[in-house]
């Protein structure tokens, strides 16, 4: 859909692109592909494959050549941005009516008898550790500055089958899980393991995560 609504698909710039993992998508649809991250631990889990360039650089200073793109996105990571400063790099890099995507997936839905142990976790044991910026995924960018010319980009929800196990890993890849265990709260996935052992047990058990695409035309006057 993103591909569709670009002007051409000569070229797609993924800001903050980890590992990845949009990027290497974004190569099955356009010529060339840049993938743009601070982080080179980040970038040396990325799996090189043609027309990608991966290169370590900032969102507000990409170092691309001016009206070079005609697609640029930011994956689960625009609230980590200076946004004013990110915008002025996207409209220098801007092709004629390129298309800017802001992509986040919210807050993880488990089955129903599961999701209110689950909630408590995210809300209550976790949220002390969460930073600031995460509110923004919570209300899936619905308050977020995005001065461009709207594109209606609706996608459906990620969805997985997982085991229990499969699910703690995903937690501990989390910031605030992280942020907590450096604070010395070393127990609080296990704990929730064991909670909700009972109820999954070594079955699989369906995740489900809410995806928000913000995207917007670069004209002249946006």
């Amino acid at each position: 859909m993103l591909a569709d609504a670009a002007p051409s698909r000569a070229c797609a710039v993924d800001v903050g692109c980890g590992t990845g993992l949009l990027t290497a998508l974004l190569a099955e649809y356009f010529e060339r592909v840049y993938g743009l991250d601070v982080s080179a631990g980040q970038l040396a889990h990325a799996s090189p494959r043609p027309p990608i360039e991966y290169r370590v650089a900032q969102a507000e200073a990409t170092g691309l050549p001016d009206r070079c793109a005609d697609l640029i996105t930011v994956a689960q990571a625009a609230h980590w941005l200076d946004l004013p400063a990110f915008y002025r790099e996207v409209r220098r890099i801007a092709a004629d009516g390129a298309v800017v995507a802001l992509i986040t997936y919210g807050t993880a839905e488990l089955e129903s008898d599961l999701q209110p142990r689950f909630r408590r976790f995210y809300a209550d044991e976790l949220g002390p550790y969460w930073e600031p910026e995460r509110r923004l995924v919570e209300t899936r960018y619905s308050g977020i500055d995005f001065p461009f010319a709207p594109v209606e980009i609706t996608v459906p929800d990620i969805e997985r089958d997982w085991t229990l196990d499969e699910f703690a890993g995903f937690l501990s890849t989390w910031s605030a899980v992280r942020r907590a265990e450096k604070e010395g709260a070393h127990d609080l996935v296990a704990r929730l393991v064991e909670d909700l052992y009972p109820l999954w047990g070594n079955e699989y058990r369906h995740v489900s995560w809410p995806v928000t695409v913000v995207a917007g035309r670069v004209v002249e006057s946006s």
